[in-house]
């Protein structure tokens, strides 16, 4: 598990071009996440719509970051790199064995949005860099609306 305070100081100290190549990255990790746990639900027999709804976290993840890899490399020439882990995943795959453990995979995800949505809104107030601050506000909206299409599979099957 990572430190999300230090993964927050680390964001805290990068320009443009690191949080945009943080933010392609983070994208592709959460586009993997969002599939994996989609083929888990589907192979555990659980609800369609809860496979749609991963399925379609991990499409919208996956467009974000061809989009921003796209601008990353017509605007810095080469393709986005950056060691920092995304705040959006948790190492909750390996704990979904058995669907009824649905309920806890959805709040481990809905709980990670939200502390990537609360990271994001914190790094714009702190940065001075106009660009940088419009960045994370996006990054804070996108994770906004992954929570609540989690929150809203995760109230559809009673929690």
């Amino acid at each position: 598990m990572f430190d999300v305070e230090e993964i927050i100081e680390r964001l805290k100290s990068l320009n443009y071009e690191g949080a945009l190549a943080y933010w392609v990255k983070s994208e592709e990790e959460e586009a993997r996440f969002y599939g994996n746990l989609a083929e888990r639900a589907r192979n555990l027999g659980l609800p369609e719509s809860l496979v749609e709804t991963f399925l379609r976290l991990s499409r919208d993840s996956r467009r974000h970051s061809e989009e921003l890899a796209k601008e990353f490399r017509r605007t810095f020439g080469r393709e986005p790199v950056t060691e920092i882990p995304p705040l959006e995943v948790l190492p909750v795959l390996e704990k979904f064995e058995r669907a009824d453990q649905v309920k806890e995979v959805l709040e481990a995800a809905m709980e990670s949005e939200l502390i990537a949505m609360k990271a994001y809104k914190l790094l714009a107030e702190k940065v001075g860099d106009e660009r940088l601050r419009r960045l994370y506000l996006k990054l804070a909206d996108v994770e906004r609306g992954h929570y609540e299409a989690l929150k809203r599979e995760y109230e559809r099957l009673g929690g």
